[in-house]
C-alpha cells in the first residue's frame, strides 16, 4: 500500500523559510516520480515542484531534494510570499511523470495523479 505523509507546515512571515518533507511508503524516488502541488484558498490546484519542473512562480526561491533511501522528499521554500499561502500536498505518479493540472482541485480523480499526501497548510503573513 502506497502512503504518502507530509509535515513541516505552519505559518511564518514574508521573507521567511518552511521546509517541507513527504515520507513515502510503497514507492520511492527509484520507481515514482515524487513532487508537491499546492492548492491556494479558492483557487486551483499548481505544480510546484518536481525532479524535473519547478513552477515559474516559485524558481530561484523553493528547492526539492530527497534523502538518499529515496522515501523523503523535500521541498524548501525561502522568501516566502503571502501569494505561496496555499495546502501543499506531496504526491506520486508510478507511470510518468506527475502532470500539469488546469482548472481542477488537488486530490480530485481528474487530476489523473496516482497518489496523494493529506495535504499541509502553509500561511505567509505580509
Amino acid at each position: 500500500m502506497v502512503r504518502l505523509v507530509e509535515s513541516g507546515g505552519g505559518s511564518v512571515q514574508a521573507g521567511g523559510s518552511l521546509r517541507l518533507s513527504c515520507t513515502a511508503s510503497g514507492v520511492t524516488t527509484d520507481d515514482s516520480d515524487i513532487g508537491w502541488y499546492r492548492q491556494p484558498p479558492g483557487k486551483n490546484c499548481e505544480l510546484v515542484s518536481t525532479f524535473g519542473f519547478t513552477a515559474p512562480s516559485v524558481k530561484g526561491r523553493f528547492a526539492i531534494s530527497q534523502d538518499n533511501s529515496g522515501h523523503t522528499v523535500f521541498l524548501e521554500m525561502n522568501s516566502m510570499k503571502p501569494e505561496d499561502t496555499a495546502v501543499y500536498y506531496c504526491a506520486a505518479q508510478n507511470r510518468g511523470f506527475l502532470p500539469h493540472i488546469y482548472g481542477s482541485s488537488c486530490r480530485h480523480p481528474n487530476a489523473l495523479v496516482n497518489y496523494w499526501g493529506q495535504g499541509t497548510q502553509v500561511t505567509i503573513s505580509s
